[in-house]
């Protein structure tokens, strides 16, 4: 087995070292699966982050959609005193 050293900023390598440990990886683990992906797809084939789904385009689009539906009028909540719902009941 090969040594390699690298120098990294400390504050950007203890962000690595925290979304590794999440992952399950140490950084030396980390470091190989970047390797081996390497030589095997001849450049960088994956992204190895944890994101949120909350803001993923699909879900900013469905979201900005909802807002817009709403300011426009549609699916607007229906407010009703209990005297009313009460009312709607006995008929």
């Amino acid at each position: 087995m090969a040594n390699v050293n690298i120098r990294v900023d400390d504050a950007l390598k203890k962000k690595a070292e925290a979304i590794f440990s999440e992952l399950g990886l140490s950084m030396s683990a980390a470091t190989n699966v970047f390797y081996k992906q390497v030589v095997r797809c001849g450049g960088i084939p994956f992204d190895l982050r944890i994101s949120d789904p909350f803001y993923s385009a699909e879900n900013q689009a469905r979201l900005q959609k909802s807002i817009s539906d709403y300011e426009s009028g549609k699916n607007k909540p229906i407010v009703k005193t209990m005297a009313e719902l009460e009312e709607m009941a006995n008929e």
